[in-house]
């Protein structure tokens, strides 16, 4: 009877591997019942208790089972050893950022595939996923590029085809025209960010409230930071997918890179919200960026048409921060030379200075691409003074990156 039982846990161990923790607890919780039945004395049973776990041990070896179920511990970038130059310049770097009053929560850099420098402060934690705010956008513009890639989107494809039950009685010309690519580079047509005003009314349907929110510029000639327009590419996405872009994109680029405890937020109709509300850990930003610099590929497999991370991250329209309009750029004294809000937009992403691109999220969550480098930076914080924080990112760190 024993025997029999010690023969199903073993089954279910190598069967189950997903919970083989479990598994095994269960076996030495059950192995003194079932040794109980049979008729040996005290010293035979402590006997047969022991070759019983020594079997067991010989079969699958304590070291198997964190490997079969820590994940991440698997899927860390490789580790190298920075220079003294390097550690002098992250040290500093440190310092005037803490000088400056920035709250800084996490700092990695990676050159050649490999971390050369991890730093996690205040509000930050390795193992933590922290807020992307709209770094939440480049994710939305990658599935948006794979559900391209399976023939599910065209970049011309008009936005009122997918929801016509959504659009007014009356649908005016600059809103028929709006195609994906113009939601893409942000240049829909409107004059200003429609975000905080749909999303604080009482009408919980955003998809019908865009298309009821007035377009005054022809789409595709006018740039206005739009985290709607990102909203509705998730909701665009998900039509045709059939699934949340969290589920699309799971199998596609999560599992691949190895993230897992992927969390996006939802609008009230069940939508990722796409512009915002995804959680994710600074190494797996880290990974996001990697992918980007190797233009989609991944262990040798091309899990991103190279064709689409090299059109998102080039400039496709000319770019602002986002609530300044083009008669502020004067006032404030914005100037190509002196913001990186100013060097273009793709899809759902920033040029830089330095010939770099980024994603970014509002309060300083950064990751940056540097392909003459052939390395990324990733920074998650909360701080106001976005420029402030790259400044002295190219000021220390960049110029140390060989």
């Amino acid at each position: 009877m024993a025997c029999r039982h010690v023969q199903m846990f073993i089954h279910l161990f190598k069967h189950e591997k997903k919970h083989s923790q479990l598994v095994g607890i269960l076996f030495f919780y059950y192995l003194p019942l079932s040794v109980s039945n049979l008729n040996f004395n005290h010293k035979m049973n402590t006997i047969f208790r022991t070759a019983l776990l020594l079997l067991f041990l010989l079969v699958y070896p304590i070291s198997a089972w964190s490997s079969l179920s820590d994940t991440e511990s698997t899927s860390k970038l490789p580790r190298g050893k920075a220079t003294p130059q390097m550690r002098t310049a992250f040290n500093q770097y440190i310092d005037a950022a803490r000088l400056a009053g920035q709250d800084i929560h996490s700092v990695m850099i990676v050159q050649n595939g490999q971390v050369y420098y991890e730093k996690w402060m205040g509000e930050g934690e390795e193992n933590k996923p922290h807020i992307l705010n709209s770094i939440s956008k480049t994710f939305t513009s990658t599935a948006v590029g794979l559900a391209i890639a399976e023939g599910k989107l065209k970049l011309t494809d008009k936005i009122i085809s997918f929801f016509p039950d959504k659009c007014p009685a009356k649908i005016p010309q600059y809103l028929a025209d709006v195609t994906i690519k113009d939601l893409l580079t942000m240049s829909c047509g409107h004059e200003t960010d429609p975000t905080k005003t749909i999303r604080n009314s009482e009408d919980t349907d955003w998809i019908k409230q865009f298309f009821n929110y007035p377009i005054k510029h022809k789409p595709g000639t006018y740039f206005t930071y739009n985290s709607l327009g990102t909203y509705l590419l998730s909701a665009i996405c998900q039509k045709v997918t059939g699934e949340k872009i969290v589920d699309f994109l799971r199998p596609r680029l999560f599992e691949p890179l190895g993230i897992t405890n992927v969390h996006w937020e939802e609008s009230p109709q069940g939508i990722n919200c796409g512009g915002w509300g995804l959680y994710l850990k600074t190494e797996d930003l880290a990974k996001m960026g990697l992918l980007l610099l190797q233009k989609g590929k991944w262990n040798g497999e091309q899990i991103v048409p190279s064709k689409w991370i090299e059109e998102a991250s080039t400039k496709q329209v000319e770019s602002r921060p986002a609530g300044v309009t083009p008669a502020m750029l004067k006032m404030f004294k914005m100037t190509p030379e002196n913001s990186d809000w100013l060097q273009g937009y793709g899809y759902q992403m920033w040029r830089c200075r330095n010939n770099a691109f980024r994603a970014d999220g509002a309060n300083g969550q950064f990751i940056l691409v540097f392909p003459e480098k052939n390395a990324v930076i990733v920074v998650t914080a909360h701080l106001q003074d976005m420029q402030a924080e790259l400044n002295l990112i190219w000021n220390y760190l960049y110029p140390v990156l060989q």
